[in-house]
């Protein structure tokens, strides 16, 4: 029995899905893994052999709308699974799910399987008033086409689910199940010490965000929030993990620079293991616009630190406010503020939040009950 997997990044496959896969292979399922790029990625492909998971080259630019790219998408994808013949597929992010769920319809294959792990920015705009360019309207056809051919829908937020019910891409046919995120390891990611002033006998309130470098990600709310608390706190580390992206909404390295020049952050750069940023830091921080159930958040949880995020998507599941954390209103950076003055003020309750994270890491979001949901609901 062989088992595909579509996705638009390998390290995505590797630091998201490998525990799934893991598990479906346990199944006696073989793994076959469709990805681009893979020789930018030699280290990830490397990792992902060794477990035995093969790996196979797809034509795929994460974004833009070239047709004749597209074309050569949907020819590699066509020729990779012809060549496989799975028994089952599953696509997750836009053009995976659009390209990889319309071919392997088009090729029969048994079972197909979508996961939703996340809706950009640009399905946030619902107004019936707005004026949807054509991309969009392209863009939301194929969604619908691809979805449609799919056996199962999984989604990680109720909201995400609801959206495309209101923006009829998703019918009440479909047959859809909601899980917790990617879930994380809980092995891996386990309880560290929160940092201690031995002096003053309190926790430090000292602050992380990791995330791409994208704006809907809320990196610019985290940056003027921080250069506002610096200049009131100025011992407050901010620390910041992540990438620049080819993204159109991603921060610039000239304004990277004047960041990293200002004194207010700390930058990590784009690290293959968080864990030591995310021990070197109490209090996790992530304004993001929208997100599927984000990873980054539940790796945090799981280490035990407090948490700040937004009243968003994906978001807004990982917070029991007051409990493990705050959460905010998306792009309110006087919001974001005051959450993160109220633990400078009050750092020792980070220590309860702390534990409440990783409490909830370990009832809700340990991958090993994410996966067994996950498999079920495939009857692999």
């Amino acid at each position: 029995m062989k088992f595909s997997i579509i996705s638009n990044n390998l390290t995505s496959v590797l630091n998201l899905r490998k525990d799934l896969l893991l598990d479906i292979q346990k199944k006696g399922y073989q793994i076959h893994v469709l990805a681009p790029n893979l020789n930018e990625f030699e280290k990830e492909a490397s990792l992902l052999k060794s477990i035995g998971f093969n790996l196979h080259e797809i034509s795929l630019a994460r974004s833009g709308t070239n047709p004749i790219e597209d074309l050569k998408t949907i020819l590699s994808i066509y020729s990779a699974l012809r060549k496989i013949q799975p028994n089952a597929i599953l696509s997750y992010t836009i053009k995976p799910i659009i390209y990889g769920t319309l071919v392997a319809s088009f090729l029969k294959i048994p079972k197909i399987f979508t996961l939703i792990s996340g809706l950009g920015f640009a399905f946030q705009s619902t107004n019936e008033s707005s004026q949807l360019g054509f991309v969009k309207k392209l863009v939301y056809f194929l969604y619908k086409k691809a979805i449609n051919c799919s056996e199962k829908v999984f989604f990680q937020n109720d909201d995400d689910r609801q959206l495309l019910l209101d923006l009829n891409i998703l019918n009440n046919k479909t047959d859809t199940v909601t899980v917790n995120g990617s879930g994380v390891n809980l092995e891996k990611f386990k309880q560290v010490p929160l940092l201690f002033d031995e002096s003053q006998k309190q926790v430090l309130p000292y602050f992380v965000m990791v995330a791409r470098l994208l704006k809907d990600k809320g990196v610019f709310e985290y940056f003027y929030a921080a250069k506002a608390l610096k200049n009131k706190y100025p011992e407050v580390i901010f620390n910041l993990v992540g990438g620049l992206d080819d993204n159109p909404a991603s921060l610039s390295q000239a304004e990277l620079n004047d960041w990293i020049d200002s004194g207010v952050i700390k930058y990590w750069g784009k690290i293959s293991d968080v864990r030591p940023a995310l021990a070197e830091s109490n209090i996790f921080v992530l304004p993001s616009y929208r997100e599927g159930v984000p990873r980054s958040t539940l790796e945090a949880m799981a280490m035990g630190r407090a948490i700040i995020t937004t009243n968003a998507p994906g978001c807004k599941e990982t917070v029991y406010d007051g409990k493990n954390g705050f959460k905010v209103t998306v792009q309110s950076v006087d919001e974001l503020y005051e959450a993160m003055e109220k633990i400078i003020l009050s750092p020792n309750a980070i220590v309860s939040m702390g534990q409440f994270s990783r409490k909830l890491a370990i009832e809700k979001y340990d991958v090993n009950k994410v996966n067994n949901h996950m498999i079920a609901e495939m009857r692999l």
